[in-house]
């Protein structure tokens, strides 16, 4: 994966945040989601940004996956959702993740919440160790892509993790189109 020096994440829980860390440590070991086999690199803090960090470390952009954070409303109640998506594409929230949320609105849930609700650093969110009661919306391109990088939920590091494994995680749902690829 690019010039990543990846360890086993289980062995480096100084570069994940507490929630991965802790959620990892509960994972199992047998397919598909082999906690064993999910991999973290550290990386400079200031090239976490997708186009940045995959200009950085050789890695292509179909391989990067970004986790982004929504919030949708009706009424009074706010419902919150992470949505997995590849880096050559962008999730269609106003589309299809506000018809899976059944909300009226929906958007990008602001830094603040999205950092106090995942106990992650912005920019560095991951889908792994998000609060239980959130869906993971899963992009299928994601889950065809057999292994990804992803966010370590900080800053300096990134995770490896197969693909399908992401279509594995607890409350994920895997969605044919959920992103749109970009122009």
């Amino acid at each position: 994966m690019g010039s990543l020096k990846l360890e086993p994440a289980r062995s480096r829980p100084d570069l994940l945040a507490v929630p991965v860390a802790k959620a990892l440590a509960v994972w199992p070991t047998e397919a598909p989601i082999d906690g064993d086999q999910v991999m973290v690199a550290p990386i400079d803090a200031g090239l976490a940004d997708t186009a940045a960090f995959c200009a950085a470390y050789d890695v292509g952009l179909d391989v990067s996956a970004n986790c982004v954070i929504v919030a949708g409303k009706r009424g009074e109640a706010v419902r919150y959702a992470a949505c997995i998506v590849l880096a050559t594409t962008r999730a269609d929230v106003n589309g299809v993740v506000r018809r899976r949320l059944d909300v009226r609105k929906c958007s990008f849930a602001s830094m603040d919440d999205a950092v106090q609700m995942t106990g992650m650093e912005y920019g560095g969110i991951t889908p792994i160790g998000l609060p239980p009661d959130w869906p993971i919306l899963v992009d299928s391109r994601v889950v065809a892509t057999p292994h990804v990088i992803i966010g370590a939920g900080v800053r300096h590091s990134k995770i490896a993790i197969a693909g399908p494994a992401l279509g594995a995680l607890p409350g994920a749902e895997v969605i044919e189109d959920l992103a749109r690829p970009i122009a």
